[in-house]
């Protein structure tokens, strides 16, 4: 008998059902050569999936040239790269796990934005809403409405691909202050026209973009949605300052499609607002009602973004007595773990069987190689 029985309770959605409620979180590797995703990718993720995770949602992976982050992240359009996630479909299937497709367009965003080195010989030009990466920030050019119809039809394209390739799902990222969220977030939409000024207006872009995929992905593929209050160039931003304000947003998104929504924290247990003890994926929940996912240094010691984040994280296994408090609950429904499945691949059969002293911390290593 297991110590969390909630957390190894399956779970259904649309006709699919995972085995447990552990979901691995989007990570960029940038491991594709040519944006083809090949033979060691599709073994990185079957290994989580052998370790008994429920449900893979690939790194980001883009739509377009116009959204790509770099140019050995596995992009989503071009036949070479859609064979390569068939293998990497069958892969993760052949160890009784789900997979959804994350969708990521960058927007007015590229690696060296943050310091980094940008991968591409000549980067695409960037679109964004109003030609800014963050508040009085220019960076590339505003979206005429062309672009944004090509746009919302390149995310449908792919979408239509995923299902075709034999995805379980598709996760639209509208999270971190990439393309969709630069549309949601008014720092980053200073538009006149019908896709800015109210919030309502500012989330006809996401909105439509979902009424789109959910088009395109037909009664039986599952639509994710990813959202969050922090940005990339803003860990302190907010979309909403109240539950209300929260609800606005939430509701149309459900009503357009949305079947799960992803919530991203720097910690899953942070209040995001006064008076109350829900995070973002409680909230959600409550406003939207629908399931939600829980993410953000889950059975870690400290944050991704914080110092030593990305170098260094040791387990904090005391926290799983308060993800299945949580999900026991009702508070969220799917847990994600990023660093900790990349530290453990076999964090699921580790916990399940009552074997936390074998988690291994997370170190700069476990960047460093596929495995």
């Amino acid at each position: 008998m297991t110590a969390y029985p909630k957390l190894f309770s399956p779970f259904r959605c649309r006709g699919l059902e995972l085995r447990n409620r552990v979901v691995m979180a989007p990570m960029t590797r940038e491991w594709a050569p040519g944006g083809v995703p090949g033979r060691e990718i599709a073994d990185y993720y079957a290994r989580r999936a052998a370790g008994g995770t429920a449900l893979i949602i690939t790194e980001g992976t883009p739509p377009d040239p116009a959204g790509a982050f770099g140019a050995r992240v596995p992009r989503f359009y071009g036949e070479d790269a859609l064979e390569g996630w068939r293998g990497v479909v069958d892969a993760v299937h052949g160890h009784g796990a789900a997979i959804f497709a994350q969708l990521w367009h960058v927007g007015a965003f590229d690696p060296s934005i943050i310091g980094m080195r940008d991968s591409f010989a000549t980067p695409p030009e960037r679109l964004s809403p109003s030609g800014l990466a963050g508040p009085g920030r220019p960076y590339g050019r505003a979206m005429t409405s062309a672009d944004i119809e090509a746009t919302i039809g390149a995310f449908g394209r792919a979408v239509a691909a995923a299902r075709a390739a034999g995805f379980d799902g598709v996760e639209i990222h509208c999270a971190h202050g990439y393309l969709p969220d630069q549309f949601l977030w008014s720092g980053t939409n200073r538009r006149e026209d019908r896709y800015g000024g109210s919030l309502e207006r500012r989330l006809r872009f996401p909105v439509e973009l979902v009424r789109e995929c959910r088009r395109q992905a037909g009664e039986g593929l599952v639509l994710s949605f990813r959202l969050s209050q922090w940005k990339q160039l803003d860990h302190s931003a907010r979309i909403a300052e109240d539950p209300t304000e929260l609800g606005r947003i939430v509701q149309p998104l459900a009503g357009a499609g949305v079947d799960i929504f992803h919530c991203s924290t720097r910690r899953y247990r942070d209040p995001i607002f006064a008076g109350s003890d829900l995070g973002l994926a409680g909230w959600v929940k409550r406003l939207s009602g629908r399931p939600t996912i829980a993410v953000g240094s889950i059975t870690l010691g400290n944050d991704f973004k914080s110092p030593q984040g990305k170098v260094q994280a040791e387990v904090d296994v005391a926290q799983l007595d308060d993800v299945e408090r949580r999900l026991q609950a009702g508070e969220f429904d799917l847990v994600a773990l990023g660093r900790a499945l990349l530290a453990n691949a076999d964090w699921v059969h580790l916990v399940q069987r009552g074997l936390t002293q074998r988690l291994q911390p997370f170190s700069r290593a476990c960047l460093d190689a596929l495995f």
